[in-house]
């Protein structure tokens, strides 16, 4: 009876205690077949997977029982040991016929490694039950025979969840059925050794599909005026001044506001059903793949992109290049479409880390993508993510190292802005800090290897939501006497007539419900003449990314004051007076990092602590402003980085450049803090940068890690307007 039971347990693959992927089993298996020399062998690859991978929980705890337990998704490629007989992966299980390919029946492993027909095992579980027929093991995922979503609030499933950590067992690729491949389409490999010298092969877009859109939209949009205006706002900084009194550097605060997303819930901008809404996008991500990206965080970097890659819609297209000592085009320009997906997926699974680290080389290669591509969606932009120092930078003659001209490097003529991503403590702040600022992108500080998909979730967010482009603000003077002193708009590009009465700000690209804020100082002249005296008069005209059209906003925001003979205390504008801490704060950064820059941290930590206290004493900050208090904090995060030159090499620059970055453009960036070293700062998240957020970091099997966002740090630009 014992010999019969033995050989059943074996027939039916249960005399295996051990799940290792199959192919990277077979390699580290020695060709012997002394059974000593295996077992030494498959000791040696369960210790490396206790060391270097995340908690597979492959093996019951107890020695005598070899009951499978419940693989995490991570081990979802798992298969037994090639000892393991053949005749039960030759037959289904469930109808007891045979399985072989080409018989017109799509064959599912489940990620206990044994298989079925996939029309029997999507019979047998369809009830919910998700216990293998053949080994009693509880599986994490089930397969559905439709690829219709079957989560909450109408999302679609997303496979990959939580891979092992170290690169060379990491497979992005789930074992899914795998969609018809275009036999004429050719998938890059990172193993191709040329490339075409013209990158012109980019996947020709849906024009008739995006033909009918534009006419959708033109009848929508005279129904219901599109999906809404961009807001336009005007505060000044008092409501009135005395008629006898002169008021130089009067400040007035322009705000902006982007409309809702279509539908009015920023979810929907995510739904596979409503994608074609949405103003399609151009992604191209340039990734770091040096020595010093070897283990946890090339893993990491290929989940965080296998998250790109399912949130990206058919209309959408993607590239992969990868860059080390030098770079490379893995995956031409290609609409993410379910056959488009598993081709990305499967170039990023191709990643593998050695060589230096030629940032340059890779934005080359980026901006050639760009620049050649026949057909351009209306948004692009390129996400750059690198972990050290660009060790291809030009030197000169005499032996000195001199900076690369990234702006040589960049997209010719176009306004294609480069997300970068600072990884870990060695990478190159401030030239990936450069490369975004002259671009129009914004720089990340990814300091917990951790927070990697957070980061990128955020970063498409916001480019999977774009409402407005090419915004540009133009004001003039309406009252002859009056000139403008001065326009406050961080890295946006401003002008002024020589006259000093009229002037512009672009304001480039808005998310949806994105808010941007600027101050125009104007000198305000004595004039006895009148009550009420107007000020500036505010036009915005942007195109609509999805019906192209030049939208101009009909009517003028007129900026008025009151001029009586006396007035009685003065209240100032609390959303001036906060803007003005907010340009206040970002000057006193700016200031601290050229301190520490030339070696003065004492200095640094002074400007610092000085607008620190500065700030608490304006009426915003008494008031318990939000803003004015994670304005402070922030402060208080950069001092304690600079508190030594080795703190501030590590961390304190990465943190500073990329606070810089995000209030100099009025944009999220990622970065952590020294209490919660995994968390991202909040300011100036639009809530469909906090819903992709929110599903990087609930999208997770078994035990999510314990990541938090810090709720004090998002605030509303203007709670009273909305």
């Amino acid at each position: 009876m014992g010999s019969k039971w033995r050989k059943a347990k074996l027939a039916l693959g249960m005399n295996m205690c051990l799940y290792v992927p199959h192919q990277k089993l077979e390699d580290s298996l020695p060709s012997s077949s002394s059974s000593s020399a295996s077992s030494t062998s498959i000791a040696n690859v369960a210790s490396r997977f206790s060391t270097d991978a995340v908690p597979l929980s492959p093996v019951s705890p107890s020695g005598n029982d070899c009951r499978p337990t419940t693989p995490t998704p991570s081990s979802s490629g798992f298969r037994v040991s090639k000892s393991s007989p053949k005749s039960s992966k030759r037959t289904c299980s469930i109808c007891l016929t045979a399985m072989k390919p080409g018989q017109g029946h799509a064959i599912f492993t489940a990620e206990c490694s044994h298989s079925f027909h996939f029309h029997c095992i999507t019979s047998n579980v369809k009830h919910g039950n998700q216990i293998c027929p053949v080994c009693r093991g509880k599986w994490k995922e089930i397969p559905f025979q439709s690829p219709a979503s079957d989560l909450p609030n109408g999302r679609s499933r997303i496979n990959p969840a939580d891979w092992p950590r170290d690169d060379a067992w990491t497979t992005v690729v789930r074992r899914l059925p795998s969609p018809r491949l275009d036999p004429t389409r050719q998938i890059s490999s990172l193993f191709h050794t040329s490339e075409p010298g013209t990158f012109d092969d980019d996947e020709v877009l849906d024009l008739q599909h995006e033909t009918t859109e534009e006419n959708v939209f033109a009848n929508d949009a005279t129904k219901n005026n599109s999906i809404g205006a961009l807001e336009v706002k005007t505060y000044p900084e008092v409501s009135a001044i005395p008629r006898a009194t002169c008021h130089n550097n009067f400040a007035i605060l322009i705000h902006l506001k982007a409309p809702h997303p279509s539908g009015g819930r920023s979810e929907t901008m995510f739904s596979p059903t409503t994608q074609n809404s949405r103003a399609p996008v151009d992604l191209v991500t340039v990734l770091d793949v040096s020595g010093s990206m070897a283990g946890t965080k090339i893993a990491l970097l290929k989940r965080a992109m296998g998250f790109v890659i399912q949130h990206l819609g058919p209309s959408d297209r993607l590239s992969v290049i990868a860059f080390s000592s030098t770079a490379r085009r893995l995956f031409p320009l290609r609409r993410m479409t379910e056959t488009g997906r598993q081709e990305a997926l499967q170039a990023v699974n191709s990643l593998t880390s050695n060589g230096g680290t030629n940032i340059a080389e890779g934005l080359r290669k980026a901006a050639k993508v760009i620049g050649d591509r026949k057909w351009k969606n209306p948004v692009g932009s390129i996400i750059l993510l690198s972990d050290g120092q660009d060790t291809y930078t030009v030197t000169s003659p005499s032996g000195a190292h001199s900076r690369t001209d990234y702006r040589s490097l960049l997209p010719e003529g176009s306004c294609i802005p480069v997300h970068a991503f600072g990884f870990g403590a060695d990478h190159d702040a401030s030239s990936m800090h450069s490369i975004s600022d002259i671009s129009g992108g914004t720089f990340s500080f990814i300091e917990a290897e951790g927070v990697i998909q957070d980061a990128f979730a955020q970063c498409i967010g916001g480019l999977l939501s774009v409402v407005v482009q090419e915004a540009c603000l133009k004001f003039q003077c309406t009252h002859p006497n009056l000139v403008i002193n001065s326009i406050k708009a961080g890295s946006y590009r401003t002008s002024m007539a020589a006259d000093a009465k009229t002037g512009s700000i672009d304001a480039g690209d808005l998310y949806a419900e994105e808010e941007r804020d600027f101050l125009v100082t104007v000198n305000v002249p004595i004039d006895e003449s009148c009550d009420e005296m107007s000020l500036l008069e505010v036009q915005c005209i942007y195109r609509d990314p999805i019906s192209k059209e030049i939208v101009s906003l009909e009517e003028a925001n007129e900026v008025k004051i009151q001029r009586p003979t006396i007035i009685g205390q003065t209240v100032v504008s609390m959303e001036v007076d906060r803007q003005r801490n907010r340009l206040r704060a970002a000057e006193a950064m700016a200031e601290a990092r050229s301190a520490a820059e030339h070696g003065d941290l004492t200095a640094a930590v002074s400007l610092l602590e000085s607008c620190r206290r500065a700030l608490s004493e304006t009426i915003s900050a008494q008031a318990g402003d939000r803003l004015c208090i994670a304005l402070c904090a922030e402060l208080k995060e950069m001092q304690d980085r600079m508190a030594n030159r080795r703190v501030y090499e590590s961390s304190g620059r990465a943190y500073v450049l990329s606070g810089l970055s995000s209030h100099s453009w009025q944009r999220a960036t990622a970065r952590g803090d020294s209490t919660n070293s995994t968390s991202l700062v909040q300011a100036y998240q639009t809530p469909t940068m906090t819903d992709m957020v929110t599903r990087s970091q609930t999208m997770f099997f078994g035990n999510p890690p314990q990541r938090k966002l810090r709720q004090t740090q998002s605030f509303p630009a203007h709670p009273e307007a909305r």
